[in-house]
């Protein structure tokens, strides 16, 4: 995910709350182009299920979750999305969330989560919010990928090395403390198997690229134990029977304390699955030479984790990596995601049974996999490479996110990286007192340069540049602190700035205030529009005076020969 843009260029700008379904059918579809997504679909439908039960068992819930998310949520991303390419269902970057929360409240207060979850992304499509998403800054969506990899893969070494331990904790900590304590139990078997699916699923690709390598695996790692009668632990040792059909959908009861107590969890669901699908959307969009549209992409996600855990399901979100091998294989429309969905329910009721003997270490390999390319070393290195600032957001919020969890990293990363901007749009915001500045060379460039005016004795001038906000109030007051006499008239010269905001606006304030006490007249110069409407909507316009704001530095200094 971390490779991924950081923002939705590619989105439809139109806004329009409509999926890209609706507009595939409406351009109409040829018996050719049906034929070929439903090849990418079933492709990517294969693909999908050893991730969706992999996903489901690392998250702590049954593999029957798993493929109801893939099922029914990758259903509904496709058919209702703005994507035209979309593959949702259970993801690598859920599962901590989903592992945490379901340690703290149980599968029913997972359940209320992703409900509430679900509606927040609907709310966020229909604000027209899908834009927003890209302002979530690089280093942070870096630092909690990262965290997020390390964290997967250290919850599957249980698998891999066999180790018997009846709950693994859900720190990452805890964990390596636990499995220090049972450094001893390391089974060869279950080793070979894991270590076995580690190396094949990530050489595999070289040899047979069209065929999903994790299929592979799971084929040879479960024919290897049962076959060989290995002492290896399955599906069906740890979490019995897997069933052959989708449960009955019901709708779950809860109250107020439960909604409370889930809320937090709820929050940093409805903004990773928001991040993550239209990240994916935008992969896509530079893959298959198309544009989503965000708005409706977050609808469509919004529905899909409403619907979800009615059927049992967790969260679900945009797949890049399936998104991805969806496009590989021909599919470029709606189409091939919903073959994906009916491929897999296909499998469950034909051959739902036998994934109860797929051995945990299989699984515990391909998470690895998984992990490790999540993680995205080579991004992590470039970006050390970055302003000290970015690194140390970075940094933050990988540590926090294996030191405490997800829903602390993204709060913090996110008011860090808000932080940081602002005080780097502080050091480029200038506020200069130009009697200091006259000896400088003016801009040759620049006829109303400041050193270039006559400027009437009595009349002192400040020169603002930039973004004027609350974080560069200090630098406008301590200019004007720098006056070492009371002038008859000073000119606040603000043809530079384009934004002022309310902090900056009671500074002129305090100032106008100040004047009047000191028998000084206050003009503005250059004012931009936004900075026109701020203080006009405020109020200080009108105890300005309007004939004291000045459209240029020579209506301003005529005003002032005036005075």
């Amino acid at each position: 995910m971390a490779n991924a843009p950081t923002a939705p260029s590619g989105s439809d700008l139109s806004g329009r709350l409509e999926p890209k379904l609706v507009t595939v059918l409406r351009e109409g579809l040829t018996a050719r182009d049906v034929a070929r997504d439903a090849t990418a679909g079933v492709i990517v439908g294969i693909v999908a299920l050893p991730l969706a039960i992999a996903f489901a068992i690392a998250s702590g819930v049954s593999t029957a979750q798993g493929l109801a998310t893939a099922i029914v949520a990758g259903f509904l991303i496709s058919a209702l999305g703005g994507s035209r390419v979309q593959i949702g269902g259970p993801t690598g970057a859920f599962v901590v969330i989903v592992y945490g929360v379901v340690q703290r409240h149980g599968v029913d207060g997972l359940t209320l989560a992703t409900l509430l979850a679900g509606a927040m992304l609907l709310l966020m499509g229909f604000a027209r919010l899908g834009t927003v998403i890209q302002f979530v800054p690089f280093p942070v969506t870096v630092g909690f990928t990262a965290g997020i990899a390390l964290i997967i893969a250290t919850s599957q070494l249980r698998d891999v090395l066999g180790l018997e331990i009846a709950t693994l904790p859900a720190g990452f900590l805890d964990q390596i403390a636990a499995y220090w304590q049972h450094a001893g139990e390391v089974s060869l078997w279950a080793l070979a198997i894991g270590g076995g699916t580690t190396l094949l699923v990530a050489l595999w690709p070289r040899i047979l690229p069209r065929v999903p390598g994790s299929l592979v695996a799971i084929v040879l790692g479960t024919a290897a134990v049962q076959l060989l009668g290995l002492p290896v632990e399955t599906i069906a040792d740890r979490f019995g029977a897997v069933p052959s059909s989708l449960p009955t959908p019901h709708i779950p009861s809860f109250t107020l304390e439960q909604v409370r107590a889930v809320f937090p969890d709820a929050v940093s669901i409805a903004l990773l699955g928001a991040i993550e699908s239209l990240l994916s959307a935008v992969v896509a969009d530079g893959m298959a030479g198309t544009r989503h549209r965000s708005n409706m992409e977050l609808v469509a996600q919004g529905v899909a984790n409403l619907a979800s855990p009615l059927f049992g399901g967790i969260p679900a979100t945009g797949a890049i990596a399936r998104t991805a091998t969806n496009v590989k294989n021909g599919g470029r429309t709606p189409i091939a995601g919903i073959v994906h969905s009916l491929t897999l329910l296909a499998i469950l009721y034909l051959a739902g049974n036998w994934a109860g003997l797929i051995p945990l270490a299989t699984l515990g390999g391909i998470l690895l996999v998984v992990a490790w390319n999540m993680s995205e070393l080579h991004v992590v290195r470039s970006l050390l490479k970055a302003p000290r600032s970015d690194v140390l957001v970075m940094a933050s919020t990988f540590v926090l996110t294996i030191a405490i969890d997800l829903t602390v990293a993204i709060q913090v990363g996110m008011v860090l990286a808000a932080f940081l901007f602002m005080r780097r749009m502080a050091e480029i915001s200038e506020a200069g007192y130009v009697r200091r500045m006259a000896s400088e060379e003016p801009r040759s460039d620049d006829p109303e340069a400041s050193a270039q005016l006559d400027v009437p004795d009595g009349v002192e001038m400040f020169e603002l540049y930039g973004t004027l906000f609350f974080g560069a109030v200090a630098k406008f007051k301590d200019a004007v602190r720098q006056m070492e006499r009371r002038p008859r008239v000073m000119i606040l010269r603000i043809r530079d700035v384009v934004v002022i905001d309310a902090s900056v606006i009671r500074a002129l304030e305090d100032l106008l205030a100040q004047t009047r006490r000191d028998g000084t007249t206050l003009l503005l110069s250059g004012v931009h529009a936004q900075p026109l409407v701020a203080i006009e909507r405020s109020g200080f316009l009108d105890r300005l005076g309007e004939h004291n704001a000045l459209p240029d530095i020579r209506s301003a200094l005529a005003r002032a020969r005036e005075i």
